[in-house]
């Protein structure tokens, strides 16, 4: 062990959250600056991303749109324009909503670094073998949190805007969706399946420390799978596509992390 090393590791309680207070404001740093970024580009951020999922030329409309075509189904799966009017009924109300956004992006695109911290944290207490596995993964982690970023930006949220905002009790009432409620779906829905898709990563520790094994994962796999619906329902609106389109790869994810689970396992046994 180095002496730097020694040295941090020999460190008080309270020495110890002060180093994590300092990576912390470092992090908080990093997502206020992409924040401010994102800020200065509001037609861009609201017009090209959040509110682009209730125009008809949305990505995932045209490639179902064309898929329906090239199955033969014709119009069947095209999506038109949704028809309800976007209002804002306080005075605060849309630059509430401008700061939430940019804060929420800073905190997408500072995901990485926020992880590179996590892990200039930890590095210190792990073996040289075990810090090699860490910086991976950072890589890791910052792939399944943008591959769920983007699986709940173009399936989840499209669906559930699209079911939500064509639902109707009866033609006598119109939709008149406010602004904040159209922008929590979307932002909720996409950080959720960013953050979900963490799954592995959080198995991967949990079997580091000893309180999770694959025989534990194996065990309670169809209790698993309950609690993924349950979530499933709990972060997508009220309609089945949604909820399936969450639960199937959250279970194929849970089956990933008992392969992940295992590595580790052999790992500890052949120490």
């Amino acid at each position: 062990m180095t002496d730097s090393r020694k040295n941090k590791s020999e460190m008080s309680f309270l020495q110890h959250l002060d180093v994590l207070r300092w990576h912390l404001v470092r992090s908080a740093v990093a997502v206020l600056i992409f924040a401010i970024v994102i800020f200065l580009f509001p037609n861009f951020v609201f017009d090209e991303i959040i509110l682009a999922q209730k125009d008809s030329n949305f990505w995932t409309y045209r490639m179902l749109c064309d898929l329906s075509h090239q199955l033969g189904k014709g119009e069947m799966f095209c999506m038109g324009d949704i028809d309800f009017d976007l209002i804002n009924i306080t005075m605060s109300g849309q630059f509430n909503m401008h700061i939430m956004v940019s804060l929420i992006g800073g905190l997408i695109v500072a995901f990485p670094y926020i992880l590179f911290e996590v892990w200039r944290f930890v590095s210190p207490a792990l073996a040289e073998k075990e810090r090699k596995y860490a910086r991976r993964l950072i890589f890791v982690g910052s792939f399944l949190f943008l591959l769920g970023i983007l699986f709940g930006y173009f399936l989840i949220s499209p669906f559930s805007v699209q079911f939500l905002g064509t639902y109707q009790v009866s033609e006598l009432v119109r939709n008149q969706v406010m602004l904040g409620s159209f922008i929590s779906t979307v932002t909720t829905v996409t950080l959720s399946c960013g953050l979900v898709f963490q799954l592995p990563l959080v198995v991967y520790f949990l079997s580091k420390v000893g309180l999770v094994t694959p025989e534990f994962m194996r065990k309670y796999r169809k209790h698993a799978v309950v609690v993924i619906l349950v979530v499933a329902a709990i972060l997508t609106p009220p309609d089945v596509m949604s909820q399936i389109l969450m639960s199937l790869p959250l279970i194929i994810l849970y089956e990933f992390s008992i392969l992940v689970s295992q590595r580790i396992a052999k790992e500890n046994n052949n120490k």
